[in-house]
């Protein structure tokens, strides 16, 4: 399995899938990665040369924001939201859709599993 910033990608896979495998790199990157640093986008990772994979690894560690460091940027992106009290760090912090989705029903990926709630009890005749 070549290893590329810390992560293995698959063997199995042609080297521009198994680069989407890294945070922050999607088949648009991946295809851009080995135009720019000559690699065949077909060729198994597992045939990948360690000249090539470090030429790849020089690429993303110039050119792009991945991994460790894009993961930072965004948690520090959401604290920010949070320290300044925007609608959307409220959002955040709550647990709740930020991006304007509705809550009344589904939101579940957000909300966790449903908290079921006594229903309110019918008042009975008293004659």
């Amino acid at each position: 399995m070549p290893r590329i910033l810390g992560v293995d990608i698959p063997n199995d896979r042609p080297t521009v899938v198994a680069l989407t495998y890294l945070y922050g790199v999607g088949p648009k990157t991946a295809r851009d990665l080995c135009h720019a640093t000559g690699v065949n986008p077909q060729q198994r990772a597992r045939d990948l040369n360690e000249d090539e994979v470090a030429r790849i690894a020089a690429e993303l560690d110039n050119n792009y924001t991945v991994e460790g460091q894009l993961r930072r940027e965004v948690e520090q992106n959401i604290t920010r939201l949070r320290d300044i009290g925007s609608y959307r760090g409220i959002r955040h912090r709550r647990g709740l859709p930020v991006r304007g989705q509705r809550t009344r029903t589904n939101a579940r990926t957000r909300k966790g599993p449903k908290k079921t709630v006594a229903g309110k009890k019918g008042v009975k005749d008293l004659r």
